[in-house]
């Protein structure tokens, strides 16, 4: 029997590895007969001791079968499934990202992250890489209740936090816990009702006008974004904030609140949250998505406290708990306020980003709709479609606003959606120019 040993694995390893690949491939059939061990062994200069144990392991996986008086066999194992066809390859990154819903990453605080993790991780005790508390970290919670009531207006304790693996995570939680339909703003971001229809809710449009999200009716919960609606850029007027919150008290829906870009408003000091003005009624979600970077993986909600016990055993059978190490990572930089610096730099940043935005665009004589706040702003233009091909055919990558209505093929107004804050410092100007070329020809 020929066998091809690899020589960088021990003996008896070889022999495994050789008589798999054998089986695998069908150069050993169900049902043949493999020589005895004394025999393998001389034929491959081997001790009889290491072929003999070369065959108990494969019997022991399936591989074999070792019968008194029939020998070592071939087990009979399943056909094998045809080879998988290959996962669609992912797109070319574009020459000009404008797509919305990123910060600049290389803006991420690499020095200091290392820092607060080095920190963190000497200072805490070995059961942190045990089974934790499915709410999260309590040095994150305690962190979290202090930052979102001093810069977001939350109110919070520690008890009502609750830290997931992002917003997403956080929207399917709550969908998994409601009774009922839920609505969402039209338009808004199609993932986000995509996640909530798996969760086995159905969804039902929230109609956006000038002053943000309407009030819903015969609806489990609602879904807006109050501080800076996406993507239509406006704010949640006073008296739909006041309209909304009575809507949840009396109706006992739960109305979640996505502050997804709260930190960012350039033109004044930011709206303060509306969980602020109803706690007991308005679900706080938060993520350090737009302020870090999406791949930290980590979001939080502020519940009120019948939705507490639900959406913590959610977690819990959802993957029991957030990692840990980002969580102490994360607690420390707010502990040491270099959260707050970093925010500050970013807010900068992108104030100055948007200033240049809604110049280009004026010089054109293109309005930038909504109010200076957030990582994006709106465009419209009566054909989305031919803009979206011209933008692929420069290597501008854009976000059309179609796809954000319920029903994109009746959607009530067109455009593109400009995500400034996407690209590194080093490659906005370019992609401004793209953009601009985009829009005129």
């Amino acid at each position: 029997m020929h066998l091809d040993l690899d020589p960088a694995l021990s003996r008896r390893g070889g022999l495994e590895r050789a008589l798999r690949e054998a089986i695998r491939a069908g150069r050993l059939a169900p049902g043949a007969r493999l020589p005895a061990t004394r025999k393998l062994a001389v034929e491959l200069g081997l001790a009889r001791n290491t072929v003999a144990a070369a065959y108990d392991q494969l019997v022991a996986e399936g591989y074999l079968t070792a019968r008194r008086g029939a020998g070592t066999q071939v087990a009979p194992l399943p056909r094998a499934d045809p080879p998988a066809t290959a996962a669609t390859p992912l797109p070319p990154s574009p020459r000009h990202d404008l797509t919305p819903g990123s910060p600049d990453v290389s803006t991420f605080p690499t020095a200091a992250w290392l820092r607060a993790t080095r920190r963190a991780l000497t200072a805490a005790p070995a059961s942190v890489h045990g089974y934790g508390d499915p709410r999260g970290r309590v040095e994150l919670r305690t962190a979290l209740a202090e930052y979102l009531g001093r810069t977001r207006g939350v109110r919070a304790t520690p008890e009502r936090i609750v830290v997931t693996s992002g917003y997403a995570q956080a929207l399917a939680l709550l969908a998994s816990v409601v009774d009922g339909p839920v609505a969402m703003e039209d338009p808004g971001l199609p993932f986000h009702r995509d996640v909530v229809a798996r969760a086995g809710r159905p969804v039902v449009p929230l109609p956006v006008d000038d002053r943000g999200a309407t009030t819903p009716a015969d609806v489990a919960a609602a879904v807006v974004t109050p501080a800076h609606q996406y993507p239509t850029g406006v704010p949640l007027h006073p008296s739909r904030r006041h309209a909304l919150t009575a809507w949840a008290r009396e109706s006992g829906g739960l109305l979640v609140e996505d502050d997804y870009d709260g930190e960012f408003r350039y033109d004044r000091r930011p709206l303060g949250a509306v969980q602020g003005t109803a706690p007991d009624h308005v679900v706080y979600a938060g993520s350090a998505s737009k302020t870090l970077g999406p791949g930290v993986r980590l979001g939080w909600l502020v519940l009120p406290p019948r939705w507490l016990d639900p959406v913590v055993d959610a977690k819990l059978h959802a993957d029991h708990h957030t990692e840990v190490v980002g969580q102490l990572a994360l607690a420390d930089l707010i502990g040491t306020h270099a959260y707050d610096r970093h925010i500050r730099g970013c807010r900068q940043r992108y104030r100055h980003r948007r200033d240049q935005l809604v110049q280009r665009l004026d010089d054109l004589g293109i309005p930038a709709h909504g109010v200076s706040a957030g990582l994006h702003a709106l465009v419209e233009h009566p054909d989305e479609t031919a803009v979206l091909a011209r933008a692929a055919a420069r290597g501008l990558a854009l976000s059309g606003l179609r796809p954000h209505w319920h029903d994109p093929d009746h959607a009530a107004r067109q455009g593109i959606v400009v995500g400034y804050a996407t690209p590194a410092e080093h490659a906005y100007r370019a992609a401004l120019d793209a953009l601009a070329r985009t829009l005129t020809t």
